[in-house]
This record gives C-alpha cells, structure tokens and sequence, in this order.
C-alpha cells in the first residue's frame, strides 16, 4: 500500500511529506484548495504524461516519490521488476520517483534506479486503482471484466490455458505438417530428376580430392616427358653410364688384391654402382608415377567437372553430394510416409482440442454462475446508494471459434440500465459521472475486490449527493477498505460529504493559503478536534456554529 508521498515543487506545492497507513483515509477542503493537484502529483508518479505545467512557477524541476510496502512483493509487480532488470530486497520498500524538468524533460527511477515511464505505467495498475468523475479506466475498462469475474467465481482459468497452451502445440506439429507434405508433393518430380542425376553419378566422400591430385600428377609428367625420356635414355642400355660403371667394377675386381689402393677404389666403385642403381630405381617409379596417359587425364577431368558441376547445381560442397542425395531420399519417405503422420497428428489435435472444449465448457459455466450471484449481489447495493432505478447485469458472451484462446470461449463486460424498460449498455456509455461512481463502489463492494490493485482511491464519488445516501457511500467505503486485501487494504477518498469523512480512519485537509503573491497548498493529519472541527466546518459553510460542532460529534461517534 501507499505508506508516504513526498512533493516538491508541483504547482502551489512547495513542499510536502504526507505518510499514510491502511484502511480509510479520506481527504476534504474548500473548494479550490488543491485536491486535484494531489491527485496529479501522484498520477506524475504512476506514469502519466509529464507536464512542464505541473512545475511550480519559478522552481527549476518539480519531483513526486512514492513510497509502496508490502508484506510480500506481489507476483505481478515481481514479474515486471525482473523483466526490467530493476532489483528490489525482500521487505524493501518499493521507491517510485518522477521528476519533470521546467524545459519538459522527465526521468523517472524505481529504487533509484532509472526506467523508462512506460513502466511505471505498467505498475501503476498494480499499486493503485483511481475511480473519479471521468473515469476511463479500471472496472469501466471491459478489458478487465472477465478477469474480475473469474476472480469472483474461483474458476479453474490456470487449466483452460494449460489445455489451450497444448492445443496451439498440437495444431501447430499439424500445420507443419502439412505444409512439408504440401512443400515435398510440389517438388517431387524435380527430386526424382535432381536424385536420378547424382545416383547415375555415384559421388562419394573425398573423391574430389583424390581426382584433383591425380590430374595435378599426370599434367606434372606431361610437361616432364622429354626430361625423363632423356634421364631413361642415360641411364638404359649397355652403354649407359650405369653400365659402364659396372663394367669397370668387374674389372678392378680381378686384379684389386695387387695393390690395397686398387682395393679401396674398387669400394669406392661399388658404392656408386650402388647409389646409381638406386638412382634408376626411383627415376624408374618416378616415370611410372608421372606416366601421362591422354585418356586416363581426360577421364579423371570429365569426372571432376560433373562432380563441380553437380555441386555448383545443388548449392553445396562436392563432399556434401551424398548427404544432398540422403535428404532428398528422405523428402520422398516423408511424401509417402507423410499421410500416416498427418493422420497420426491430426488424432492428437482433435483430442487436444476437444480438452479444450471440456475445460473451457467448465469454466464458461463456472462464469454464468458466478455472474447470476455478482448480479444479486450489486443489485442489493444500488438502492442505498440512490440507483434503485438501476439494474446491473454481467453478460456473457460465447466467441466465435476463432477468437478462442487461453481465457476460454467467452468476452465478459458489465453492463447497466439506468431506467426500468432502457436497455443495458456499457457503464461509461450510460451512467454520468456520479452515478459512475457509485456504480463502481457498489461493483466493487459485491466483489469485495478480488485480487485488485493494493491502493483504492475514490475522487468526489459522493458528489450531488447527500444525507442518507452520503451515509450508505460513507458506510461501503469502510467496509470495502476493512475487506480489500483480505484486511490490509488501503482506500483513500477525497470527498465533500461530512457522513463519509465521518468514516475516515485517518482525516487530512488540504488548504490554500496565500502570502503576497505566492499562493501554496498544504496538506494536514489531523487529530480529533481538528477532525471534529473540519466535519463541522463541512456540515455548516463558512462558519462554523456549536449546532454544527455537535453534528459532527454525532457524526463521528456514530461510526
């Protein structure tokens, strides 16, 4: 709830700390006095739009904090604050600040950290609910209506999601699906051309590679012909040079025990006979390697250029040729084999769906009943609130299926006859301003609000008003704010009706005084004589009399 409001500089506010507590605090003062800006301070810090106009004249910047506690962060509240990375201690307070720069800038920061206003926009219909004369938002928003209800009803909304959420699962592998079947059966005959072509061809991992160095071998000995035709020439025949060293080594062979020179020269001499006949042996494998066969080269290029060629055609690697030629073979499996899934999928997605029927079937009926006792119960809270005339009725409506979805098959709004035999319509649409108010606190007292926002602040709801129907506002505002929060709720109404400031569990006035040219608004707690004071000031005008004085005890003893 809100716990403190500090102001500086907003207006005729030049400064201000009000700290506020749960249950009813209500808000009186002259005509004039500044209510409005109080309410529009805290709109700034709830995200509405910044306005350089809100800044005090002369001042620079004006600035809004509002301070939220909780005993434990509402999951909602919880959700954005991680979404927008903002960190916030258990038990902390929550710290939502505005400041509006006179030239119009803004900067807004949630536990001084910076953030955009679109958040603060966000929270704002989590921390506090506004209902005035020009109400546009809230229980008037139909947006909200089905929720409101479903509160009301306890209804099982978590499983109709869960079963939508698997119905969307269900019929989206469907569409799938189809669409590959659809996708595959267009394509078929060119996959059969496209298969046809690389099975004739056979490619196979690698074999580029080995082609390419193949070609690069046979057009290295096609340029080295002529030098390994002459190397052959050298080293072939009988008079090689090879054969001539052979030659010479039989014959110092025969006479190399004469003398040990010729010993070692013929050592020397089997060794070069040695290194030469190795010599030929490499040259000889050398030649066979770097043999050039004309047909085998342009065997071996033929076959390099389809593979290329195939490659270049499906968009991918050589070596990716074989896996092109397995998903192609797989497409025309899933054509053949596609109807048996289809019809497989086609099974789960109507049992999907028909979940769904069952549990959004429970919960549109959950609605209904809900909506008959919603019905009697705000229909017991118009006639003392002065719409005896007035019918409220909760309609629902059964959507077409293809606005279905995780909420169920049903719109909800509520609706209102202002006069026997009108029609019903939407509340903005048909109550005025006062009658719209009371609308709301008699809806919101039959809901005895569900899950709503942790501050309710009621502007002027008993204006045009007065006496006993004053009272019965005055008495369901207490009670809402005892209920609201299942007994820790805070509503704050700002009002001219002495029966419902009566009821206030904390009273603050908000006065204008001037001195010279400056003119501020200032806001104040008070205590018992001055609530008795300002209740009689409200029930007798300009002065206050002892009749009235006595009034205002009544008053306040009598709540």
């Amino acid at each position: 709830m809100l716990t403190r409001l500090s102001i500086r500089n907003v207006v005729l506010i030049e400064a201000l700390d009000l700290d506020f507590a749960g249950g009813l605090g209500v808000l009186t003062g002259e005509t004039g006095a500044g209510k409005s800006i109080l309410l529009d301070a805290l709109g700034l810090a709830l995200g509405v739009r910044a306005d350089s106009g809100l800044v005090r004249s002369g001042a620079d910047q004006a600035s809004v904090t509002a301070s939220f506690e909780f005993d434990r962060l509402p999951a909602a509240i919880s959700a954005l604050l991680a979404e927008a990375e903002v960190d916030v201690e258990p038990g902390e307070p929550l710290l939502i600040k505005r400041r509006v720069k006179a030239d119009g800038g803004s900067k807004a920061f949630v536990n001084d950290q910076p953030v955009g206003a679109a958040l603060l926009r966000e929270l704002s219909g989590h921390l506090v609910e506004l209902h005035g004369q020009h109400d546009d938002r809230g229980l008037v928003n139909p947006r909200g209506h089905r929720l409101l209800l479903d509160r009301f009803a306890g209804a099982d909304v978590a499983g109709v999601e869960a079963a939508w959420s698997a119905w969307r699962d269900a019929r989206a592998a469907l569409e799938a699906a189809r669409n590959r079947i659809v996708k595959a059966a267009e394509d078929r005959d060119l996959l059969l051309a496209h298969l046809a072509e690389l099975t004739a061809l056979e490619p196979e991992v690698g074999e580029e590679e080995r082609l390419a160095e193949a070609r690069a071998a046979m057009q290295k000995g096609e340029k080295l012909t002529d030098d390994l035709e002459a190397l052959r020439v050298l080293w072939a025949g009988s008079d090689s040079a090879l054969a001539t060293l052979r030659s010479a080594a039989r014959r110092l062979d025969r006479i190399a025990e004469e003398h040990p020179l010729l010993a070692e020269a013929l050592s020397a001499l089997d060794r070069a006979v040695i290194e030469a006949s190795e010599a030929e042996d490499k040259l000889e494998r050398a030649a066979e390697a770097l043999a050039h066969d004309p047909a085998a080269l342009d065997r071996i290029e033929t076959r390099l250029f389809d593979l290329r060629a195939a490659a270049r055609k499906h968009q991918c690697q050589v070596d990716d040729l074989p896996h092109r030629m397995r998903e192609m073979r797989s497409s025309l499996d899933a054509i053949e084999g596609g109807e048996a899934e289809v019809h497989g999928l086609e099974t789960a997605e109507q049992a999907a769906l028909a979940a769904y029927r069952d549990k959004a079937g429970a919960l549109s009926a959950a609605r209904r009943e809900a909506a008959g006792r919603l019905d009697t119960a705000v229909a017991g809270e118009l006639a003392p609130l002065k719409l005896d005339a007035a019918q409220f009725q909760t309609a629902i409506t059964t959507l077409a299926e293809d606005r279905w979805g995780p909420s169920g098959m049903d719109s909800v709004e509520f609706l209102i006859s202002t006069n026997p035999g009108a029609p019903f319509a939407p509340l903005a649409k048909i109550a005025s301003g006062g009658e719209l108010s009371r609308f709301i606190l008699a809806l919101k007292v039959a809901l005895a609000e569900e899950g709503g926002a942790a501050t309710v602040i009621f502007d002027e709801i008993d204006r045009g008003v007065g006496g006993a129907v004053a009272s019965a506002i005055g008495e369901r505002l207490a009670r809402l704010a005892a209920n609201n929060g299942q007994g820790s709720g805070q509503l704050l109404a700002v009002t001219h009706s002495p029966q419902v400031a009566a009821r206030g569990q904390q009273h603050y006035v908000i006065a204008k005084s001037s001195e010279g040219t400056v003119t501020r608004t200032s806001v104040h707690l008070l205590d018992a004589g001055g609530r008795q004071e300002e209740i009689a000031r409200m029930l007798s005008g300009a002065e206050v009399t002892a009749e009235a004085r006595a009034q205002a005890d009544r008053l306040l003893e009598g709540v």
